[in-house]
C-alpha cells in the first residue's frame, strides 16, 4: 500500500531511485543544465535544491552530509567553493525547469533542467527590460475634451552648434564666391576694352592732313 506517499517513484525502487538522482545531481553541478524527462526533473529539483541550500554554510558537517548523497569528492569541492558563492543572496528556487516538447520514441515529455544563476542570456534579460510608465486617464475639472499641452523642448547646444557652423561656413563661402565674380568681370572688361582699342581701323592720309 502506497499511504500518503505523495511523491513520484518512477517506476524503480528505493535504492535505484536514490542512485539515479544522485547522479543526475551530480551532472547537474557539474554542467549547470542537463535534458531529462519532466518527471524525473520534477524529482530532480526536490532532491537537489536542499542540497544547494546546505552548501551556503561552509561547514565540514555539511561537507559530509552533502558527500553522503552525491558520493563525488569532484561535486563537493565545486558545489562549495563555486556555486555557493553565486547562489549565495538566492533565497531557494535555485532551478529552473524548461520545456521542450515531447520525445519521438515514446512521447514522453522532455524538458532541461538549469541553475538559475548561471543563464547569462535571461540574467541580461531581465535586467535590460524596461518597464512601462503608467498613464492616468483622469480628466481635469475644467472640461472633458481638453486637449494635451505641448511640451517645449529646448533644443540642446549638441544640435545647435552644427547647425550654426554650417550657416556661417554657407555665407563665407557665398562671399568669397562674389569676390571672385567681381575681380573676374572687371577682368574680362578691361581685357575687352584692349582687344576694341586694337582692332579699330585707322583713320586715312587724307582724313589726317585736312584736319
Amino acid at each position: 500500500m502506497r499511504h500518503r506517499k505523495s511523491f513520484n517513484h518512477l517506476g524503480r525502487t528505493s535504492s535505484h531511485r536514490h542512485a539515479m538522482l544522485a547522479n543526475m545531481a551530480n551532472s547537474l553541478i557539474l554542467h549547470k543544465r542537463i535534458s531529462t524527462t519532466l518527471a524525473k526533473a520534477k524529482a530532480l529539483r526536490v532532491y537537489v535544491e536542499p542540497i544547494l541550500t546546505r552548501s551556503k554554510s561552509d561547514t565540514t558537517h555539511n561537507r559530509r552530509e552533502v558527500f553522503s548523497l552525491l558520493q563525488s569528492k569532484t561535486v563537493v569541492t565545486e558545489l562549495f567553493r563555486d556555486i555557493a558563492i553565486k547562489i549565495g543572496d538566492r533565497p531557494g528556487g535555485y532551478t529552473r525547469i524548461l520545456k521542450v516538447g515531447n520525445r519521438l520514441g515514446d512521447n514522453a515529455e522532455m524538458c532541461i533542467i538549469e541553475l538559475v544563476d548561471y543563464n547569462e542570456n535571461m540574467l541580461s534579460a531581465g535586467k535590460t527590460e524596461t518597464t512601462k510608465k503608467r498613464r492616468s486617464r483622469k480628466k481635469s475639472d475644467g472640461s472633458d475634451n481638453e486637449a494635451p499641452k505641448a511640451e517645449v523642448v529646448a533644443p540642446k547646444a549638441e544640435v545647435i552648434a552644427p547647425v550654426v557652423e554650417a550657416v556661417v561656413a554657407a555665407v563665407v563661402a557665398e562671399e568669397i564666391i562674389e569676390e571672385v565674380i567681381e575681380e573676374t568681370t572687371v577682368d574680362s572688361v578691361e581685357e575687352s576694352e584692349e582687344v576694341a582699342e586694337e582692332s579699330a581701323p585707322e583713320a586715312p592720309e587724307e582724313e589726317k592732313a585736312a584736319e
